[in-house]
Parts: structure tokens; C-alpha cells; sequence
């Protein structure tokens, strides 16, 4: 993800935050978002706990759906 379209999400970040938690509870998950911070690799979005794979596809979709987000440099979501 370039810089410019990391900064543009991580300054909206609450309400990523919170829309990412909604999705997360509509399918009845225990795990939420907790904060959005960046780092030379890009965005990194931080969970309550590890996230099972559906969680993180529910994560990943959200991103690519947002519209500063360029598809072409989406990571997978993956634990750190």
C-alpha cells in the first residue's frame, strides 16, 4: 500500500475501526479491531485476539472496499 493511501485510511481511522468491529459482530465474532497503525510495510490493523480466517477475510474485504485503498497492494491478512 503507497504511503499516500495509508495515511489517507490511518487519518479516518476511528471510523474504519468501528465499521471493521460492525462487520466483525454482524457474524457474531468475539474478535474486534482494537486500532490501525502504520509502518514501513504499510497498515496494520490490530485484534482483541488472534482472528480465525474468516474473521480476517471479513477484514481484508473491508479494506479492499474502501475507496483510498489501491486493490493492487492489498496484503492477505496474516498473524504477526
Amino acid at each position: 500500500m503507497s504511503a499516500n493511501n495509508s495515511e489517507a485510511i490511518i487519518s479516518q481511522a476511528n471510523a474504519y475501526i468501528l465499521n471493521i468491529n460492525k462487520f466483525l459482530k454482524s457474524v457474531k465474532s468475539e474478535v474486534s479491531a482494537d486500532f490501525i497503525y502504520f509502518n514501513n510495510k504499510g497498515i496494520i490493523i490490530t485484534t482483541n485476539k488472534a482472528a480465525a480466517p474468516s474473521n480476517l477475510n471479513i477484514v481484508e474485504m473491508y479494506v479492499k472496499e474502501l475507496d483510498n485503498s489501491n486493490l493492487n497492494n492489498v496484503m492477505s491478512p496474516h498473524l504477526l
